[in-house]
C-alpha cells in the first residue's frame, strides 16, 4: 500500500505524462527515457493518458472510415 501512496505523489505533469504516453502508441522510445519515465511518471496521469488518447484514436479511425465509406 505504501509503494501505491509514493507512486501517486511522483511529480512529473500531465504534459509529460501525456507525451510519454503518446510515444508509447508509436512505439519508439529510448530506453534511458523510459527508465527515467519510469521513476517520475504518476500512475493515475498514465491511466488517464492512455484512456483519452486511446478514444481519441479509436473515433479518429471512425471518421477515416466514415470519410472513406461516404467518398
Amino acid at each position: 500500500m505504501d509503494d501505491l501512496k509514493e507512486a501517486a505523489r511522483r511529480k512529473m505533469s500531465f504534459g509529460a505524462t501525456v507525451k510519454a504516453v503518446l510515444w508509447s502508441f508509436f512505439g519508439v522510445r529510448k530506453n534511458s527515457a523510459y527508465e527515467e519515465d519510469s521513476q517520475t511518471l504518476n500512475p493515475l496521469h498514465v491511466i488517464i493518458a492512455g484512456i483519452l488518447a486511446a478514444v481519441i484514436f479509436v473515433a479518429g479511425l471512425l471518421v477515416v472510415v466514415k470519410l472513406v465509406v461516404a467518398g
